[in-house]
């Protein structure tokens, strides 16, 4: 659960500030493009019914999610296509940082968000130079309703979970391998289970703690030059906050 409450609290501060200028609306845009481009129906494509589950999360409206699917099921499937990219290395610090991005152009995206990385503390790396560092693991977040912590937990072990966190304030999260998202996703929903969101992650599995204000100032500067590259979908620091 690296940096979870902290800087959990900071993403969604964040994520509000990004739907303002409509980057969050663009970036589920390009999601739904991606999972529903070969089966644009939720109801036989897993991965897409997650999809829109999260886009609905992020307060993307209906008829926006409903036009790309109609867009999708219809003969004109030679617009834009996009694909996922994993970029890593170092930010301030030595702190490793694996980014995703969804683009449909990667010779735009790789020297926009090399620049971005460089000019920020940071140094990019090579395929491979700091994923071993990071779990690649499936989040999903849920609402306590009426259910203990120990109902849930049983629910989340039966829906084939990896580990689970209870939280009191009414969200708890189930945590998942990465290729098990979409099944626990839909065994919690078969047991009357209330998903808000669920989403793969990279999480350190040895987390550098920050205690330092100075140096937590860098890396949300850094944090947010690389957020700030259109492509860019998401960024995953290795470290934990304590301060």
């Amino acid at each position: 659960m690296s940096g979870h409450s902290k800087w959990h609290s900071i993403k969604h501060k964040k994520a509000a500030t990004d739907a303002k200028r409509g980057k969050v609306l663009t970036k589920h845009s390009k999601i739904l493009n991606v999972i529903g481009r070969n089966d644009p129906n939720p109801e036989t494509n897993a991965a897409l019914r997650v999809a829109i589950v999260n886009a609905k999360a992020d307060s993307v409206p209906r008829d926006n999610i409903e036009r790309i699917l109609k867009k999708l099921s219809g003969n004109d499937k030679d617009g834009v296509i996009y694909s996922q990219q994993v970029y890593e290395g170092f930010g301030p610090d030595g702190i490793p940082f694996m980014v995703t991005a969804l683009t449909d152009n990667v010779n735009r995206t790789f020297p926009d968000l090399r620049t971005a990385w460089s000019k920020s503390g940071g140094t990019m790396g090579s395929s491979g130079s700091v994923n071993y560092l990071f779990d690649h693991v499936g989040i999903i977040v849920i609402k306590n309703n009426d259910k203990s912590e120990d109902d849930l937990f049983e629910a989340a072990i039966e829906a084939g979970a990896q580990d689970f966190s209870y939280d009191e304030e009414g969200e708890s999260e189930v945590i998942t391998a990465f290729t098990d998202l979409s099944s626990v996703q839909n065994a919690l929903t078969g047991q009357s289970i209330d998903v808000i969101k669920s989403e793969p992650q990279y999480r350190a599995k040895d987390p550098r703690i920050v205690e330092d204000e100075e140096l937590f100032s860098k890396i949300e500067r850094f944090t947010d030059a690389l957020e700030e590259v259109d492509d860019v979908d998401e960024v995953f620091g290795g470290f934990e906050i304590k301060i």
